[in-house]
């Protein structure tokens, strides 16, 4: 289901709330039927109790369950998934009494859609929910929350539940102490870093950190507070506070003047796509990629042992040349239209930006799980964030410089950097957006002077400011596109347009075209391919797709191109899902052409 086969798609893949965690979205109908299979939680409960450690198991609650997930294509439209809620309880019902019977007392179900803004027919669903769970005895049931503030109306019906606690978790006037969300979304310990300096360490926690804290909490209240504990975390405050590392007054003050402006373009999307296709002279339905060309061991190799100083910046540049050389080569012979210079001097998309910016720092194991075994590992934001000079300028003037076709340059936005990072907490996350908005913005200028032209941007109210800060300063014949994937984009369609893009490209091979509805407001690309995926779609599938974006979108604004950077696939992969891309592509542009000669 998650990585799909010959003939079987895949399923939905998408990010667990504002976190850079990614879970299938299963697919329902109204003849789904739920059977209690897997026994894992009760299987990990034993295997803890076994080594003498008294656990609380932990469940996805039904009503989140079904809230994320959605209707398969036997459903009919609108359907509403909480119609299973009757189906899907049984199923809890005996998971819950396997735990009690394996010797849990404590049960946490996590319904983080509650701090969601919900209908009333969903408040009501948990109450059902929760009336019928509620009344299975021997066990106390936690609901947990997170992510964001709890609404009133979601409170009023948490305290209508038969539950044992909930949230913050009061339970029989003692107060727990807890972490506000699982710890799956940090690093494990700090003590495995033994590159970060001593200063630097003690203004952060990782998850071995952050439970000696929630101890040190918690025996405060009963009278037992670790002075020592207590004194080191206030110097550490300090030292933060007036460190010359974290502050520059000059940022501040550039970030704070652009936060209460109304920065964007001079002129409309319209005029300026009118301009970029003289300048660049694009066929109907030009095709393109995402950035990014598989990282092959060499590569790794390379930028591995240049930074160890095992062969000189000298022969690292001239392996990268060749790299570049190779697959511009390739992507011609695959008559790409818009071609991309492959990144591979990039280990990872915020990473490497983060390397060449003033206020991050890199941990050496700090990998948090992003889906199924995908391991990532943010870098640190810690202080004011500044350029020092320009870092991708050089490598995509080189691409550039060998090949005739229009060459992307390829950044990563201040929204996607901020959000696959963990960041400073001492001023507000929409502060340090705008600050790495400055850098990106001075890049994206000094690429357009290097006449690279399209320009690729990964990416509400100050997100979207942050990103227009970026753009602004370029004129209209540079072509700025924005790349999204993996989220749920209906509920904020506006404010994606509202960016001021002229491209706008959204993951939409896994969502069975769900996005179409909303397309006709403004988005211009069609993802023919799914790269999370090792299955090569045929070309008529391919084609399919974007007739159904013909439908309902003009042809002079849609681009053909998978979902996103090819760096995780293999070239056995690339080659014949780009060649059946592009051989989707052209009976569709020259039905195209000729139509339009008939007119």
């Amino acid at each position: 289901m998650a990585r799909g086969n010959k003939t079987k798609p895949v399923i939905e893949m998408t990010k667990w709330f504002d976190t850079n965690y990614h879970h299938i979205v299963p697919e329902l109908s109204g003849e789904t039927k739920f059977i209690y299979s897997s026994h894992k939680a009760v299987s990990e409960y034993k295997e803890a109790k076994e080594l003498g450690i008294d656990t609380v198991p932990v469940l996805v609650g039904p009503v989140t369950y079904l809230l994320l997930s959605k209707g398969d294509k036997s459903a009919p439209k609108g359907f509403d998934t909480l119609s299973l809620l009757d189906a899907i309880l049984p199923v809890y019902k005996e998971v819950i009494t396997e735990l009690k019977e394996a010797g849990a007392s404590w049960i946490q179900l996590d319904e983080p859609k509650l701090v969601m803004d919900l209908e009333a027919a969903q408040f009501e669903a948990f109450k059902k929910a929760y009336a019928v769970l509620g009344e299975l005895p021997g066990v106390k049931l936690l609901v947990k929350m997170y992510f964001t503030d709890l609404p009133s109306k979601a409170y009023q019906t948490l305290c209508e539940l038969p539950i044992a606690g909930f949230g913050v978790d009061l339970v029989r006037y003692n107060v727990l102490v807890s972490t506000s969300c699982s710890l799956l979304h940090c690093a494990v310990d700090l003590k495995n870093e033994t590159k970060l300096d001593v200063e630097l360490k003690s203004w952060m926690a990782f998850a071995a950190q952050k439970l000696l804290e929630v101890v040190a909490i918690a025996k405060v209240v009963s009278g037992e507070k670790d002075e020592e504990f207590f004194s080191a975390n206030a110097i550490a405050l300090e030292s933060r506070r007036n460190s010359p590392r974290v502050h520059n007054k000059a940022v501040k003050e550039l970030a704070a003047t652009l936060a209460g402006s109304e920065l964007r373009r001079a002129t409309s999307v319209s005029h300026r796509l009118e301009e970029q296709q003289k300048y660049l002279s694009l066929p109907i339905l030009p095709t393109t990629t995402i950035g990014s060309f598989p990282q092959t061991p060499e590569l790794r190799r390379v930028r591995r042992e240049v930074k160890s100083r095992k062969i000189s910046e000298e022969d690292y540049d001239k392996a990268i040349k060749a790299e570049i050389d190779s697959v511009v080569k390739l992507q011609e012979e695959l008559d790409i239209d818009v071609l991309v210079h492959v990144e591979p001097e990039r280990n990872d998309m915020v990473e490497y930006f983060g390397e060449q910016l003033n206020g991050f720092c890199f941990s050496a194991n700090g990998w948090v799980q992003s889906y199924g075994s995908r391991c990532v590992k943010p870098s640190i934001i810690f202080g004011d964030v500044s350029r020092s000079m320009a870092m991708t300028v050089y490598w995509s003037t080189y691409a550039q410089s060998v090949t005739k076709r229009p060459m992307n340059g390829m950044l990563t936005g201040p929204v996607t950097i901020l959000n696959w990072t963990f960041v400073r907490n001492d001023h507000p996350r929409s502060e340090t957006c705008y600050q790495i908005a400055l850098p990106i913005k001075d890049e994206v200028e000094d690429l357009e002077k290097a006449n690279v032209t399209p320009e690729h941007a990964d990416y509400l109210r100050w997100a979207v400011h942050g990103f227009r800060i970026t753009t602004c300063g370029v004129k209209d014949t540079i072509q700025i596109h924005t790349h999204m994937c993996y989220s749920n984009f209906n509920d904020i369609i506006h404010s994606i347009i509202d960016m001021d893009a002229d491209v706008i490209t959204i993951e939409n091979s896994r969502s069975d075209e769900k996005l179409l509805s909303v397309f006709r407001e403004g988005l211009r690309s069609a993802h023919l391919h799914d790269i999370n995926s090792p299955r090569i779609p045929p070309t008529e599938e391919m084609a399919d797709s974007a007739r159904k974006m013909l439908a309902v979108l003009e042809s002079k604004v849609l681009r053909i191109n998978p979902d996103c950077g090819l760096k995780t696939r293999k070239y056995g992969e690339v080659v014949p899902a780009l060649t059946n891309m592009v051989n989707a592509a052209k009976p569709l542009r020259a039905a195209l052409a000729k139509l339009k000669s008939r007119r």
